[in-house]
């Protein structure tokens, strides 16, 4: 048929979509398990070796919803181009870094260059495919990258730090984001938002970028400052006033940088909210469990990686599987169910004993909680663009991914602080236990999985009361810069 050649061409601008996805989710967790080896080589105090990681989460973070809307307004492929060079450019920074705090100045750069390129990435795959079954196709694919990415990236860090040295962490990225710029242009269509201005909300990008990086920088300060201490009080509150400060900014817009009618889709906020929860547990879990494994069970880095390839292998397979299932039972009862499977998954984790055996206490649990990552992964994302008209899709890009990160970054504080507290709580009991010791941390670690299981239940609960079973409808299809492209009304 004529439209093959059409066709091929927008499954492969989705392997260049997700290859960058990946890379950017990869870079999440692909730090962790290379920290005591840039600790050592670059002089590090304990206090600043956390900023490796809250400084990319920082910038990330704050910066997406700014980078879905320029996307919209500016053009998607040249911001996914512009974030793929920031990305690479500063991932050989970060790689040839020499103090501590040109690490953390790169590490910033980097998370910056993701905030343009994630929102973009997704805005693109959605104008590519029209809503429905080849979508949710791609999406299957794309949740696969999203989902498996931090998996993969302890492995990876465990066997890159391992074999060659921290800095090819970093490296890696810089061939294939150098690849993947020069490929944009032939696979990827232009496409903008058709707006009858092109006015920029300033104000309200202003507001925003540096309500949500405060509130990242709060919740990274809370896990070494304590959540009461004044430090963190103010920089909640911080936070909160220029959250406020937006919202109010946007109501009042003509322009707004996050319209905020979009929130009339009931799908689309159960979708972000059911993110934020499935963003928090995911990067939770897996920070909880390498120190599990490391600190507890005394794993080498490469031990640790591999010991999370039942999960991540699972998620690839699981999300290819869910778009058929969408299809067939719907978004709201495959997103519950997968909710649920991680529930049951992470509730077989607070069990998790001292002295414990990797394919009878943890390998279940693994193939499961990916199992469940899976099938929540790709109707969530389906669902937070379904409805969402085309001129909107940077934003609501944006959006998804902003919930995912500061959903993660939060999570990632709170249960930090929650399994400090049990430790330390439980050395209080008993005198002859000391807080570094594998009994108290296991302790600790358990009482924060009871935590997750707990919160993903909520997200089930969300998922059954607010997402729609069905999609919204579209009102049509019509081809756009070469590509088959949907026009939504919004529900």
């Amino acid at each position: 048929m004529s439209s093959s050649p059409r066709s091929d061409r927008r499954w492969s601008a989705l392997a260049l979509i997700v290859t960058a996805q990946f890379m950017v989710i990869l870079d999440v967790a692909i730090v962790n398990v290379a920290l005591p080896s840039i600790k050592s080589d670059l002089a590090f105090s304990q206090t600043n070796l956390q900023l490796v990681i809250s400084a990319y989460a920082i910038l990330f973070g704050g910066a997406l919803l700014l980078g879905g809307r320029l996307a919209d307004l500016l053009g998607r492929r040249r911001l996914f181009m512009a974030g793929l060079a920031l990305f690479a450019a500063s991932s050989l920074l970060c790689g040839l870094a020499w103090s501590e705090g040109s690490l953390i100045a790169f590490r910033a750069v980097q998370g910056l260059g993701g905030a343009l390129l994630a929102p973009a990435a997704l805005s693109l795959l959605m104008t590519t495919f029209a809503e429905g079954r080849e979508r949710n196709l791609a999406l299957g694919i794309y949740g696969a990258a999203s989902g498996s990415g931090a998996a993969a990236g302890v492995l990876l860090g465990g066997l890159l730090t391992s074999y060659l040295s921290w800095s090819w962490i970093f490296f890696i990225n810089v061939p294939v984001g150098v690849a993947a710029i020069a490929l944009a242009p032939f696979l990827l269509q232009e496409s903008r938002a058709g707006l009858a201005h092109r006015h920029f909300d300033f104000p309200g990008a202003a507001s925003v970028t540096a309500g949500l990086m405060l509130l990242v920088y709060a919740t990274t300060r809370a896990t070494s400052d304590g959540w009461g201490a004044g430090t963190t009080l103010g920089l909640l509150a911080g936070a909160a006033a220029l959250i406020v400060a937006f919202v109010v900014i946007e109501l009042r817009s003509k322009s707004p940088l996050l319209p905020l009618r979009i929130f009339r889709l009931r799908t689309l906020t159960g979708a972000n909210a059911a993110m934020a929860i499935v963003g928090a547990v995911a990067f939770s879990e897996f920070f909880l469990l390498t120190l599990y494994l490391q600190d507890v069970l005394h794993y080498s880095a490469v031990q640790s990686g591999v010991a999370f390839t039942g999960f991540a292998l699972t998620v690839v397979v699981i999300s290819n599987v869910a778009q058929a299932v969408v299809g067939r039972f719907g978004v709201r009862p495959t997103l519950t169910a997968g909710l649920l499977a991680s529930a049951v998954s992470v509730a077989w984790l607070t069990r998790l004993p001292v002295n414990g055996h990797y394919f009878w206490d943890l390998f279940p649990a693994f193939v499961l909680g990916g199992a469940g990552m899976g099938l929540s992964f790709v109707p969530v994302t389906i669902a937070s663009l379904a409805g969402v008209e085309r001129s909107d899709a940077g934003v609501a890009s944006g959006l998804i991914n902003t919930s995912r990160q500061i959903g993660g970054a939060i999570g990632i504080a709170a249960v930090s602080a929650i399994a400090a507290t049990s430790t330390s709580s439980y050395v209080h009991a008993h005198a002859a236990v000391t807080a570094s010791s594998g009994v108290a941390l296991d302790h600790g670690f358990q009482t924060a999985l009871y935590v997750l299981t707990g919160l993903l239940l909520v997200g089930a609960l969300i998922a059954i009361t607010l997402v729609r079973s069905a999609p919204a409808p579209s009102a049509q299809a019509a081809p756009v810069d070469g590509a088959v492209v949907a026009f939504e009304e919004a529900a």
